[in-house]
């Protein structure tokens, strides 16, 4: 009896662990989107100098940031043309994991901004 107990008990907890790791897993995982998509949003319009406060590596770095994420890569190329662009953005989340230890969670996400729709035309 004493050994089906322990060995409840010792799944019970590595149950619980696996279920923690889960969480905080797909808890980065959302955040690391979330950050990803206002980034590429920010970035798209900076990519446009009239529309854009800042260049578009500031802008998505600062809206990476404000999200809890880092910046790793941005596809944003300055173009003072009135054709369509599209921008590419890479974030890592930082999370803890219960005995996997500090890992980084990697979201990309794409936005496109389009100038003549923009100004209206």
């Amino acid at each position: 009896m004493t050994v089906a107990m322990i060995a409840v008990v010792a799944t019970v907890a590595i149950l619980t662990v696996a279920v923690a790791a889960i969480g905080a897993a797909y808890g980065a995982k959302t955040s690391a989107e979330t950050a990803a998509d206002a980034a590429a949003l920010a970035a798209a319009v900076g990519t446009y100098p009239p529309a854009a406060r800042q260049g578009p590596v500031v802008a998505a770095r600062h809206l990476a940031t404000s999200n809890g994420a880092l910046l790793k890569g941005c596809v944003c190329p300055i173009d003072n043309s009135l054709r369509a662009r599209v921008v590419e953005v890479i974030v890592t989340v930082p999370v803890t994991l219960p005995i996997f230890g500090e890992r980084s969670i990697e979201a990309r996400a794409r936005a496109e901004f389009d100038p003549a729709k923009w100004l209206g035309g």
